[in-house]
């Protein structure tokens, strides 16, 4: 070229793009989510992601398992949406057995699948937006993520693995007495006596005062990142996703709803009571983070408006929270301690599990990430002879490459996080 001196030249010939690797990051993925980018510059050419080395192999463990105990490895499955996990694998299987479950569980499991909902979003807006530099953010969101956990724990005795929905039902009713709080070294009776202020009723009594305070901390939350100027840079026209494409990447939940498509289990193909709910489905305009952000954030706010509604029928309807057929679901305590029936069905129950009737069956929920399907293939033993799960962050993450061509290194920090800072359930 016209006065380049063609040592120059072929100096810039030897230019090449070059690869890095960025993490492993985000212990979230068990530590193990590697993207090999390939840069030119700071600019983005190709990433992609490397994922599963510690593979758990929660597929193949319940093929070993019955299907009782195979519950609980839907809690470990995706460790900030446990309720959501158990709720597709007991459908599935009630779907096999042709079970009914009472309407009063079916109320219950609606109101935690939308608690479980709760605790997935704070986690990941807190999460997000301590990567995208907003320091404070996660201190406010785990300040109620505590009480969902004393929730949590108030019917299962659990925290986390809950293991609380049962094929048929849920395990038990709802408290009639919340846990409470006990003076110590550290907290005085009179600071103790403040903290038990809200728990002094019934279980019901403390979630309806959480939904109560619970839009006040979601404004907390959106005064300190919906208009701030760093966020939305961070944010705005970052990893953009067209209708079109959202639906050719099979992307579903937050991530479908942000470009603009009004999808949601919930409404298109209700299960349990959603039927029964009145709720909004929050859609964004732009397909990037930051309208990821808003339908997340908005729904929280329609989740907190679920619990209210499942809160009000639970008060009003008393009943059964588990089907009555023992070769299903096990008879109650006293009654197992005294009629030898119910014990034998009891301990066969607990030792060889139920028998499912051959055939298949997919079921797939609205879980917090997108649809999580379940899909069992019985032969009519006590153990399923396939399963399958469709984790939804599966096809997010394969979407990392296209979403973060042409974006800059620090771009993909976000592009991550908007997918769902947790990625647990991809490695199943």
């Amino acid at each position: 070229m016209d006065g380049i001196p063609a040592e120059v030249l072929r100096d810039e010939q030897r230019i090449r793009n070059f690869n890095i690797n960025f993490g492993p990051q985000h212990p979230a993925a068990h530590g193990v989510l590697r993207l090999v980018l390939e840069l030119d510059g700071e600019v983005i050419q190709r990433a992609d992601p490397h994922i599963g080395l510690l593979h758990r192999a929660t597929e193949k463990l319940a093929e070993t398992k019955t299907y009782i105990q195979a519950l609980p490895y839907m809690d470990r499955l995706d460790y900030m949406s446990m309720m959501a996990n158990e709720q597709a694998y007991c459908l599935a299987v009630e779907r096999l057995l042709g079970v009914e479950v009472p309407i009063r569980a079916q109320y219950i499991r609606v109101m935690f699948a939308e608690i479980t909902r709760l605790l997935n979003h704070l986690l990941w807006l807190g999460a997000h937006g301590l990567d995208c530099g907003a320091m404070n953010i996660l201190i406010y969101c785990f300040r109620e993520r505590e009480d969902l956990f004393d929730m949590y724990e108030a019917v299962s005795g659990a925290r986390m693995h809950a293991a609380y929905f049962r094929p048929g039902g849920v395990y038990r009713d709802l408290p009639d007495r919340m846990p409470q709080y006990q003076a110590s070294k550290i907290h005085n009776a009179a600071a103790v006596k403040r903290m038990n202020e809200n728990r002094e009723g019934s279980f019901l009594d403390f979630l309806e005062d959480f939904t109560n305070r619970f839009p006040t901390y979601v404004d907390e939350y959106e005064t300190l990142l919906t208009d701030n100027r760093i966020w939305k840079q961070r944010t705005v026209g970052i990893g953009v996703v067209s209708p079109e494409r959202a639906l050719a990447l099979g992307f579903t939940g937050a991530m479908v709803r942000g470009s603009g498509i009004a999808w949601d289990l919930r409404k298109k193909q209700p299960y349990e009571v959603y039927d029964r709910m009145d709720f909004d489905i929050p859609v964004g305009v732009n397909g990037d983070c930051y309208d990821r952000y808003l339908v997340r954030v908005q729904e929280m706010r329609e989740s907190n408006k679920i619990i209210k509604q499942c809160i009000a029928w639970l008060r009003a309807n008393p009943g059964p929270v588990i089907t009555d057929n023992h070769k299903v679901a096990p008879p109650n305590r006293e009654s197992m301690k005294s009629n030898m029936e119910e014990l034998i069905h009891h301990f066969k129950l607990f030792t060889e599990g139920m028998h499912v009737p051959p055939g298949e069956a997919y079921a797939a929920v609205e879980h917090p990430k997108g649809e999580f399907g379940v899909y069992i293939v019985s032969d009519g033993a006590n153990k399923p002879y396939r399963l399958k799960l469709r984790a939804p962050g599966f096809a997010h993450l394969a979407a990392l490459d296209e979403m973060s061509r042409g974006h800059m290194i620090a771009d993909v920090v976000a592009i991550i996080g908007t997918q769902d800072i947790v990625f647990g359930e991809i490695d199943r």
